[in-house]
């Protein structure tokens, strides 16, 4: 099995190097580890005041914002500390290269054995974090054999993965060099119980305590103010071409709603196939004069007096959704029918009614959120329809509304949980 899975990594290597000729994504990712040991020997300085290095991975974008607040956390209790944020993805890189919160931001070198002893040598942790559900098995491997403690956080564990099916006996065999696992449930505790593992403490998840930070310091944005004045906002948030057609078949300027749509990829193809599905249907039925107030406007050519008529307005750049879900009344987010469903909790935890499509079943905040009363999932038009006339009753709105808020703000607190337990705020076992 060691064979297959080294094999396994130069395979995948070799084929995202052929991607790369044609894919932009898997050309970032091979030039962001171009000449990566040379990148890492020159940023990563030997310390002068003896501070520690501490090394944080995630796998892309979602991954991190689960390891922010720990990051930042821990950070703020010892300023000396110094931190490595790796990524595997460019979609996380690409994004956060630039964050504040890690001393060092650099692309993960692929997992072979070799570039995993080189790695583990040249930057002499003195802890990891691997969030979520990074099992990088050389890597764990080198840290074992270096006695580094490395801690899983935000793991989640299901039964159809590997580790538990009857050839699992070498995966298994890996989560021995974990020093210890904090999961987000308890049916992940189960399931590694289940195969002999009690090194475990269910702290939650630190996504919780991420988007409860956010909703408690946004910032306002001048112009969505604006966009929105008196009238009621639908925001839909990581949209695909699938979302943005079943949305437009709502009625929802005769609804006395506004629309934002903020898309999961904003190249100019996907903002112009936007408009070519917003834009006749806001024109359709019109009576002459009433066109400007139906316009269907890009965020990059908004202006004061432009964005006041607006309809629909589409968020053509990164990292504002999060800010404008302060000013909806109801959240739509897309993915429910790609993969899976994106994240939830952000405009849950500013109290709204969350709708997404029918591919969430693979994520527990989305069920839990569903069988409290606070989010629904649709499969076809009319489902979508009867959800979003339901939720325009503003008691059915209130209710909801005050279920979403709930769920998020009780369930805080996994990062403090996840510090507790390995000594960081007291003693810094793991530091010293």
């Amino acid at each position: 099995m060691k064979i297959l899975y080294s094999f396994s990594i130069h395979l995948y290597h070799a084929a995202i190097r052929t991607a790369s000729l044609f894919n932009p994504k898997a050309k970032l990712w091979v030039e962001g580890r171009r000449n990566i040991f040379q990148k890492i020997a020159s940023e990563l300085k030997p310390s002068t005041n003896g501070s520690q290095l501490i090394w944080f991975h995630c796998a892309s974008l979602g991954e991190f914002e689960q390891g922010r607040t720990v990051m930042e956390k821990l950070k703020k209790q010892d300023p000396e500390i110094k931190i490595l944020l790796t990524f595997f993805s460019p979609s996380g890189y690409e994004i956060r290269k630039n964050y504040e919160g890690a001393d060092y931001v650099l692309y993960l070198p692929i997992g072979t054995r070799h570039n995993a002893e080189r790695f583990v040598k040249l930057i002499k942790p003195k802890a990891v974090f691997f969030v979520k559900y990074e099992f990088w098995f050389n890597y764990l491997n080198e840290l074992k054999n270096q006695k580094v403690p490395v801690y899983l956080i935000s793991g989640i564990f299901r039964e159809d993965q590997y580790f538990f099916k009857w050839y699992s006996r070498w995966f298994r065999e890996q989560l021995n060099r974990f020093t210890h696992f904090y999961l987000q449930d308890e049916e992940s505790k189960k399931l590694l119980n289940s195969i002999g593992y009690t090194n475990i403490t269910v702290s939650g998840d630190t996504r919780f305590d991420r988007v409860f930070e956010i909703a408690e310091n946004v910032k306002s944005i001048s112009l969505i103010e604006k966009f929105k004045q008196d009238k009621q906002l639908l925001v839909a948030g990581s949209t695909w071409e699938e979302d943005e057609k079943i949305i437009s078949d709502l009625k929802f300027h005769a609804s006395g709603f506004k629309l934002i749509i903020v898309p999961h990829e904003i190249d100019e193809s996907h903002i112009q196939l936007i408009e070519s599905i917003f834009i006749p249907i806001l024109r359709n039925g019109l009576k002459d004069g009433e066109g400007a107030g139906r316009a269907c406007l890009r965020y990059s050519q908004a202006d004061d007096k432009n964005i006041t008529t607006a309809s629909v307005l589409i968020i053509d750049n990164i990292g504002m959704l999060s800010s404008i879900y302060q000013y909806a009344s109801i959240a739509y987010v897309g993915g429910g029918f790609g993969k899976g469903i994106h994240n939830i909790l952000e405009p849950a935890a500013f109290g709204l009614p969350v709708i997404f499509g029918p591919n969430y079943n693979k994520f527990t905040e989305a069920i839990e959120l569903i069988q409290a009363g606070g989010a629904f999932s649709f499969s076809s038009r009319d489902e979508l329809k009867n959800i979003f006339n339901f939720l325009k009753a503003p008691a059915a709105l209130k209710k909801t509304s005050e279920i979403s808020k709930s769920y998020v703000s009780s369930r805080i607190g996994a990062t403090d949980k996840i510090l507790k337990s390995i000594s960081l705020q007291k003693n810094k076992e793991i530091i010293n």
